[in-house]
């Protein structure tokens, strides 16, 4: 009988035609370098990412324009990072992260993305170790740990900067998950507190890992082969050292992690509720819901066999042909019954289809968080199943046909070099925006929020025209698409329309759920009431932005304006100081001098002066802005 360490005939792919000759020896030699090939070829795929810069999806709020995170890893930011709900989430290992990166590298993305490689790479070579450990196949594991490594889907963890809370989060759920395996094969509340304690930290990274006790309980029932039950031929292909429980027990087991997950669950729906992430039953009802999430699931299975015209959003769907949805149930269930059926004999096949299924469950929509119908993001760790379910029966059904390991070897390194061919063009796509949001048009269909991103990327170069024309094809697909919305009312206001642009930016305030934008729009509505002369709902403008967004320095500058005209000094000196600590400009500090001269502080208004040709690099025009504020009616 032999145990959990010598699994039943698995070839070896280095063996020589008699079968005599190993690489190594040492089984812990050939899992050191296969560790090694594993992180090598993870990085080797990856390295063009370091050239990439910065997007203007998430990488400006949560790097670039964030000033909790560019100030460092210090205690205000560790105190910010547990206490914020910023960006509608609660992840303070990921702000940590961020804030750590900023400290080493500044906003160099190079040093950004180099990291993002590198947790990618462990968590790849953890994957391995953590198969091969609990199943006791070694070139299985090696594959599937490729897989992911190299899968074009993972791009989008691994490439956007944004989302290290995602790489972060698995790379302590597979250490968590590992050393659930440590515990099971003796049990002990030592053991089991190194679990609880890592699967807190994933849950602190990102919540995508939530139905982690679930997943522990497939884990239970294959590989580690925990549940008492045995009777049937067949059942397993190896009897496991690991003690036997009953499934009641081993439920049981799970309540402090399920305790951990409810826990998680309430922060989260507080943390998006706070952002108004959440999508209203209004915006997405019940049977669109369901209806998309059948329709993902199915996607999400062509995206793992056949991943092409990935995009780094997809739109949400109104309505879905019948056809598609009743297909996809029929296919759904059609896989679940014919991995029900397998149970005793391949029971892979249902763990790891429960696994893709399960863990993908939190962002297949049901609760709509944002506007996208799927995500490449979503399937890090779901595909994880997926991956089990087919290199485990290619496997077998290789043996079955007595085909030589050769060529089992060979057909699994054409995939993986396929897959790497095109994981190393989907990098490229995320070399920045314009790459980026022109590669989502390109591939999909009624994508507003591409056309809205490219804007904002064309507008901040000075190519407003070309911007305007995508704000209007947001538009045209989406009319209340508040962003483009507010966007072209900032055109507007730029070029003296006035009147259109406060109409815009009124509708924007009065129907945006997301607090950001209805700041801004209140903010541009102060700016555009100022320069109209109605400097009473300027003032009320400029209050609303920074009830809803406190400490914006745009809006405080603009009370300070307003505090000057009406010739109140003493406040509107206070208000500019108030921006300059936040936010220092060489505009803010010349406005800050004038007011400090025209209350009669010399000396101070002096040292504004000062400040402000230190840090500009143009004093004389910044001295003509301020000018020009000043002068409005």
């Amino acid at each position: 009988m032999r145990t959990r360490r010598e699994p039943a005939a698995e070839p070896n792919l280095l063996q020589s035609s008699h079968g005599h000759f190993e690489l190594f020896r040492s089984a812990a030699k050939r899992t050191f370098v296969l560790c090694l090939l594993v992180a090598a070829a993870s990085l080797a795929i990856y390295a063009p990412v370091t050239r990439n810069n910065f997007v203007n999806f998430d990488d400006d709020t949560y790097i670039v324009f964030n000033p909790h995170v560019r100030s460092g890893l210090n205690w205000q930011t560790v105190k910010w990072s547990f206490t914020t709900f910023e960006q509608a989430n609660w992840h303070p290992l990921t702000w940590l992260s961020h804030a750590m990166d900023c400290s080493i590298f500044g906003l160099n993305p190079l040093g950004h993305h180099m990291v993002g490689v590198l947790l990618h790479a462990a968590c790849a070579v953890i994957l391995f170790l953590l198969l091969e450990s609990a199943t006791g196949f070694t070139w299985r594991s090696l594959v599937v740990a490729m897989l992911f490594a190299l899968h074009p889907v993972n791009v989008e963890s691994v490439a956007w900067a944004a989302e290290r809370k995602n790489v972060l989060s698995m790379l302590f759920f597979l250490v968590a998950l590992y050393a659930y395996g440590w515990y099971a094969r003796q049990p002990g509340m030592q053991r089991y507190g190194v679990v609880f304690v890592l699967y807190g930290l994933a849950l602190m990274s990102k919540p995508q890992v939530i139905m982690f006790p679930l997943l522990l309980l497939l884990w239970d029932y294959w590989p580690l082969r925990r549940f008492g039950s045995r009777s049937g031929p067949g059942s397993f292909e190896h009897v496991t050292a690991n003690p036997q429980s009953s499934v009641a027990r081993l439920v049981a087991e799970k309540i402090p992690l399920f305790a951990l997950s409810g826990a998680s669950a309430v922060v989260t729906v507080v943390a998006q509720r706070s952002g108004h992430a959440v999508r209203t039953w209004a915006e997405y009802g019940l049977l669109n819901r369901l209806e998309n999430a059948a329709i993902s699931y199915v996607r999400y299975l062509d995206m793992a066999l056949w991943p092409a015209r990935l995009a780094v959003f997809y739109p949400h769907a109104n309505r879905f042909a019948i056809w598609q949805v009743v297909g996809a149930i029929v296919m759904l269930l059609a896989i679940t019954l014919l991995s029900a059926s397998q149970w005793r004999q391949k029971p892979y096949l249902i763990v790891g289809w429960l696994w893709f299924l399960v863990s993908m469950l939190p962002m297949i929509g049901l609760v709509q968080v944002g506007g996208q119908a799927r995500a490449d993001r979503y399937a890090y760790l779901p595909f994880i199943g997926l991956f089990l379910m087919i290199v485990w029966a290619a496997a077998d059904r290789a043996g079955q046909r007595d085909l030589r390991p050769v060529w089992s070897g060979i057909a699994a390194v054409a995939i993986l070099a396929a897959l790497s061919v095109v994981t190393y063009r989907q990098i490229g796509y995320w070399r920045d925006s314009p790459t980026l949001w022109l590669r989502a048009l390109a591939v999909t269909e009624d994508n507003f929020v591409a056309h809205d991103n490219l804007a904002i990327f064309l507008a901040q170069r000075g190519r407003e025209e070309e911007a305007v024309g995508h704000l209007r094809a947001a538009l045209a697909i989406k009319p209340n698409d508040l962003l483009a919305m507010l966007n072209l009312g900032t055109y507007e206001h730029g070029h003296g329309n006035l009147p259109s642009a406060i109409e815009r930016y009124r509708y924007v305030a009065s129907h945006a759920a997301d607090i950001d934008l209805r700041a801004n729009a209140y903010a541009n509505l102060g700016s555009a009431y100022r320069q109209m002369g109605d400097y009473e709902d300027a003032k009320l403008g400029y209050q609303a932005a920074l009830q809803l967004m406190p400490g914006r320095p745009l809006s405080i500058v603009g009370l300070g304006l307003v505090a000057e005209h009406e010739g109140n000094f003493a406040e509107a000196a206070r208000q500019f100081s108030n921006a300059m600590a936040i936010q220092p400009t060489d505009v803010g500090y010349v406005l800050l001098a004038q007011a400090l001269e025209k209350e009669g502080h010399v000396n101070e208004a002096q040292v504004a002066r000062e400040r402000a040709a230190q840090i500009s690099s143009d004093l004389s025009a910044a001295e003509r802005e301020a000018g020009g504020l000043m002068r409005v009616k």
